[in-house]
């Protein structure tokens, strides 16, 4: 299989369950920097992809990574090395809950695109879908974890489907974590909602709630989708 290639980087990932996709290259290009964190941290880090983006686009002297599956882990260890940015980023081989207990450290930024369970991914085999859901990292530990980890006027970044938004907002709002921004994501003007990213913060604001269509019909991206993601994509 051959690496996925984008402009400044390269990500393999024949070893990893889940493979480079638009959700991830989304959160990656739209969490913002604005605060130019020091220290960000990549919950479920996969292919090491979303840490890989937060390296090129901000000067963080610390960019940590967590992932709990083995092959997933050496694959993110040797995309982190292979880059330009490897003095920076470091990822761990832990489970999220016992990285919680035993970091003392906080971050200004904590990103995550958590594993989701949604009826678009079922397999079909019972046994394989159970295993999926137990074994991700379920909403509440990961916005528990968090806000643990999280400085007073830092930054939580997720993106969730668009049906779990008030859930996910649910439970973050009961560690005192509240939305400050809301972009809807639909795949073309004609579909529903897929997807909601969505940026936390311990500041009760109201917050700024827009929407992103990726195409406008089949490969006919829209200007703002081209504008997020052409720091990142060859063909852009």
């Amino acid at each position: 299989m051959k690496p996925f290639k984008f402009k400044e980087f390269a990500i393999q990932q024949d070893q990893c369950a889940m493979k480079v996709g638009t959700d991830g290259v989304l959160l990656g290009a739209w969490a913002s920097l604005d605060k130019l964190p020091e220290s960000i941290l990549d919950i479920g880090a996969g292919t090491g992809l979303i840490a890989l983006q937060m390296a090129q686009r901000s000067s963080a002297e610390v960019i940590d990574a967590i992932e709990l599956d083995d092959d997933a882990y050496e694959q993110c260890v040797t995309n982190f090395e292979a880059s330009p940015w490897a003095d920076r980023l470091f990822c761990y081989h832990a489970g999220f809950d016992e990285f919680v207990d035993e970091m003392d450290d906080k971050y200004d930024l904590i990103i995550s695109n958590p594993p989701f369970h949604s009826e678009d991914v079922a397999s079909g085999n019972e046994s394989r879908d159970k295993a999926r859901q137990s074994s991700s990292l379920p909403f509440g530990e990961l916005v528990e974890g968090a806000a643990k980890l999280l400085n007073e006027d830092g930054i939580f970044a997720v993106i969730v489907p668009f049906k779990e938004e008030s859930y996910f907002t649910g439970l973050a709002k009961k560690e005192r974590l509240f939305p400050n921004r809301i972009t809807r994501v639909k795949g073309n003007p004609e579909t529903n909602f897929k997807r909601s990213l969505m940026e936390f913060s311990f500041d009760e604001v109201k917050p700024n709630i827009n929407n992103l269509i990726i195409e406008e019909s089949r490969h006919q991206y829209t200007k703002e989708y081209i504008e997020l993601t052409q720091a990142f994509y060859l063909k852009m």
